[in-house]
C-alpha cells in the first residue's frame, strides 16, 4: 500500500524559527530520490537548498513560493511505495468477509511513524519551543501559535472544486486554508468610471494562491483585471508581475503608497537589523581611528600577484589587513573574546575566526574563516576568495556565519575613507578598512605622494579598555605600514 509522507521544514542551524519558500525545484507528479534537492529557502541568514529525506512521487506542494512558514511546518507531500491495491473481487467459491466489505486494510488518516526521520536530521522533529539565536547572544524562546481556520466558502464554483489537491495554502504555520474569493483576500477597490458596478459584483471569483494575492495587494493590482495563465484558470505570480509591468523577486517586493515606496524587511535584512540594534544597545562601543601610509602594503600586493603560489587566488590589500588583524590579536587577546552576561565573565577565544562583512542583494552577511590565525598567507587568500564568492552568490550557510570572533568590514571598496562600525553580536571588536588612495604625505622634510588609508576600530568597552584597544590598533597599523613587522609577531 502506498504511503504519503510529509517533509517538514527543518531547523537548518542556529536555532532559526522560520524561513521563506523561495523556489520549488519539483512539481506534483515528479519522481524524487533520497537527498534530491526539492526546494530553495531563505532563512534569516542565507539561501539554503533542502534535500528530501525519502524517495517517491511528489503528491503535493503544501506551501507556495513567497510564503514564510515556521520550522516544523509540512511543506511537501511525497507518495512512497506501490500504488494502493484495487478492491479484490472474490474468486469463484471464495466467500466475502463477514461484514460484507472487501478484506483489505482500512485507510490510514495520517502517515505511519515507520520510516520517520530522526530528531536533529533534516526533516526530523525539533524540540518543543523554538529558539531564535543571534550569533554570540543567549537564546530567546518563542512558540509558533496556530491561528483559527478561516471559514470555507459555502458556494464553490466548478473551477474551484476542480482544483482538488491544488488548493492554495495560507502562510500560517501548521495548517492550510482553502481558496477564498478575492473580496476576502484583499480590501474592496472602488470601480473605475469605465467599469459598471455590476461588473465588479461579489460573485466574481479569482483563483490565486495566497502569496500571489499578497503580491497583487502590495502592487495595487486588482486580480480581476489580470489574465490568468495557470492551469485551471489560476493567476500566477508572473501574471501579476506582467500586468504591473515590474520585475520583482520574492526577496524584494516594493509597493508604492502615494508618494512613498515601502520595502518589506525580512530574511537576512531583518536579522541584520535585529542584530545591529541588539549590539548597539548592549555593548558600549568605543571607536578609534588611525591614518597611515600603506605604500609598502600596496607594493607587496603587486609582488604577490606575480608570485607563482598566488596566481590562482585573488590578492588585495584586504589580505594583508586580515593577516595583521590575526597577528596583532596575539598581543591583545581581549579583542578576540566575548562577554558572558550570565556568568559575568570575559571568554578569551583560542582561535581567530575572522569574519568578513559582505554586502549581498539580500542584505549584509558576515561569514567567517575558521582558525584564520593558523593559516599561511596563501591559505588565507584562498579562504577569503571562497568566502566572498559564496557570499556574493547568496549561498553562505548558517554554519559559516556562526562562531565568529572578530570582524573586518571593508568600506573602502565603495570609496569611503572609513566609518564607525557596529560590533558583530557576540564579538568584542570590528575593524573598518577605508579606501586606499594617493594622497600627499610628509616623508622626511618633503611632501610626497603616497598610498594612504584610514583604519577604524570599534570595541566593546566592557572587554577591551582604552589602552588595549589603542595598542591593538597600533599593532595592526604597524603591519599595514610595513608588512615586515609581521615577523615580530
Amino acid at each position: 500500500m502506498s504511503d504519503t509522507k510529509q517533509f517538514k521544514l527543518p531547523d537548518v542551524g542556529e536555532g532559526l524559527t522560520e524561513a521563506e519558500i523561495v523556489s520549488w525545484k519539483v512539481k506534483p507528479g515528479d519522481t524524487v530520490k533520497v537527498n534530491d534537492i526539492v526546494v530553495e529557502i531563505e532563512t534569516a541568514k542565507s539561501l539554503v537548498e533542502l534535500p528530501v529525506p525519502f524517495a517517491g512521487t511528489v503528491a503535493d506542494l503544501l506551501v507556495g513560493e513567497g510564503e514564510t512558514v515556521a520550522v516544523g511546518t509540512p511543506i511537501i507531500a511525497v507518495s512512497t511505495g506501490a500504488a494502493p491495491a484495487k478492491e479484490k473481487q472474490p474468486a469463484k467459491g471464495e466467500q466475502p468477509a463477514a461484514d460484507g466489505q472487501p478484506d483489505v486494510a482500512p485507510p490510514v488518516d495520517s502517515p505511519p511513524e515507520e520510516g520517520a526521520v530522526e530528531p536533529g536530521l533534516i526533516g526530523g522533529p525539533a524540540p518543543g519551543g523554538r529558539t531564535s539565536v543571534l550569533v554570540g547572544y543567549g537564546p530567546r524562546t518563542t512558540e509558533a501559535k496556530r491561528r483559527p481556520r478561516k471559514a470555507v466558502p459555502t458556494e464553490a464554483s466548478p473551477a474551484t472544486a476542480q482544483q482538488g489537491v491544488q488548493t492554495a495554502f495560507s502562510t500560517d504555520a501548521d495548517h492550510r486554508t482553502p481558496e477564498v474569493s478575492v473580496e476576502e483576500a484583499q480590501p474592496a477597490m472602488p470601480p473605475s468610471n469605465s467599469d459598471p458596478p455590476a461588473d465588479r459584483g461579489s460573485e466574481v471569483r479569482v483563483l490565486a494562491k495566497p502569496p500571489v494575492r499578497k503580491l497583487a495587494k502590495d502592487l495595487g493590482v486588482d486580480l480581476r483585471d489580470v489574465q490568468a495563465s495557470g492551469d485551471g484558470g489560476i493567476v500566477t505570480r508572473s501574471d501579476v508581475e506582467a500586468y504591473a509591468g515590474g520585475d520583482r523577486t520574492p526577496a524584494r517586493v516594493e509597493h508604492a503608497r502615494g508618494n512613498e515606496t515601502r520595502v518589506p524587511v525580512k530574511g537576512v535584512r531583518k536579522m541584520t537589523a535585529q542584530a545591529m540594534v541588539a549590539s548597539a544597545f548592549t555593548a558600549p562601543h568605543v571607536t578609534e581611528w588611525v591614518t597611515l601610509n600603506a605604500t609598502r602594503t600596496v607594493r607587496l600586493v603587486e609582488r604577490l600577484k606575480q608570485h607563482r603560489d598566488f596566481r590562482d587566488v585573488k590578492v588585495s590589500p584586504l589580505l594583508i589587513v586580515a593577516m595583521a588583524v590575526c597577528l596583532a590579536a596575539r598581543n591583545t587577546p581581549e579583542v578576540n573574546a566575548t562577554w558572558d552576561e550570565e556568568a559575568q565573565e570575559i571568554v578569551l577565544k583560542r582561535d581567530v575566526n575572522l569574519g568578513i562583512a559582505a554586502a549581498t542583494p539580500r542584505g549584509l552577511v558576515v561569514p567567517n574563516v575558521k582558525g584564520a590565525d593558523r593559516l599561511s598567507l596563501v591559505e588565507l587568500a584562498q579562504a577569503l576568495g571562497e568566502l566572498t564568492a559564496t557570499a556574493r552568490a547568496g549561498r553562505t550557510q548558517p554554519a559559516e556565519m556562526a562562531g565568529g570572533t572578530i570582524t573586518i568590514t571593508n568600506v573602502g571598496v565603495f570609496g569611503v575613507d572609513s566609518g564607525t562600525p557596529i560590533i558583530n553580536p557576540g564579538e568584542s571588536a570590528i575593524l573598518a578598512m577605508g579606501a586606499i588612495s594617493r594622497r600627499p604625505w610628509v616623508v622626511g622634510n618633503r611632501v610626497r605622494p603616497r598610498w594612504v588609508t584610514t583604519l577604524a576600530l570599534s570595541f566593546d568597552h566592557r572587554i577591551v579598555d582604552g589602552a588595549q584597544g589603542s595598542r591593538y590598533l597600533a599593532d595592526v597599523a604597524a603591519i599595514v605600514e610595513d608588512p615586515a613587522q609581521a615577523l615580530l609577531h
